[in-house]
């Protein structure tokens, strides 16, 4: 059904018609061969470095900070912040991925880090770091006299036995890593 308009509209209503029986053709006349001779749009990769299974990896979640960032600190920052490539590996449970959360510097967000285990990743100098720094010391008892009173001898004193490297960030060498001073 048509809707009654005066003559200029009726003019503009034949134009729209024949637009629309053109676009119709136009549609029809495609198929999957015109489809597929269409040249391919080039889009810029999410990971333009990215080769040989390596990752690059972003915090899963930040929570804000309401200090402000001290400038005196700020080379140091962006030496932090650089990207490095590096294998992360659990010790102490081998194959779990490595939780953690992170703030290298007052006035910068908290971020939550999933670093996968036994594979080329790329994140930040800060977060491979705090990996490397994950160790522990075992502690034994030695039986020897410490000290005396009025009540008797005290013997056995606290030492350390060894240090287990619980986490540990292993630098994979290519030439655009530079990666964290141990």
């Amino acid at each position: 059904m048509k809707p009654k308009v005066d003559v200029e509209g009726q003019q503009e209503l034949v134009k729209m018609e024949e637009q629309f029986q053109v676009q119709e053709k136009v549609i029809r006349s495609l198929d999957l061969d015109t489809l597929n001779r269409a040249p391919i749009k080039e889009v810029a990769p999410q990971h333009p470095n990215q080769k040989d299974g390596e990752i690059y990896i972003k915090p899963h979640r930040a929570i804000g900070s309401k200090e402000k960032f001290n400038d005196a600190y700020r080379k140091e920052y962006e030496f932090q912040k650089e990207y490095v490539l590096f294998q992360a590996q659990n010790n102490e449970i081998i194959g779990e991925d490595i939780d953690m959360w992170t703030k290298p510097f007052p006035g910068m967000p908290a971020e939550w880090w999933k670093v996968p285990v036994a594979k080329k990743v790329w994140a930040p100098r800060y977060v491979a770091e705090q990996i490397k720094r994950c160790k522990y010391h075992t502690l034994k008892m030695v039986d020897k006299a410490t000290n005396s009173d009025g009540h008797g001898q005290y013997y056995g004193t606290m030492s350390a036995e060894s240090t287990v490297q619980r986490l540990d960030a292993l630098p994979v060498s290519t030439q655009k890593s530079i990666f964290l001073g141990a």
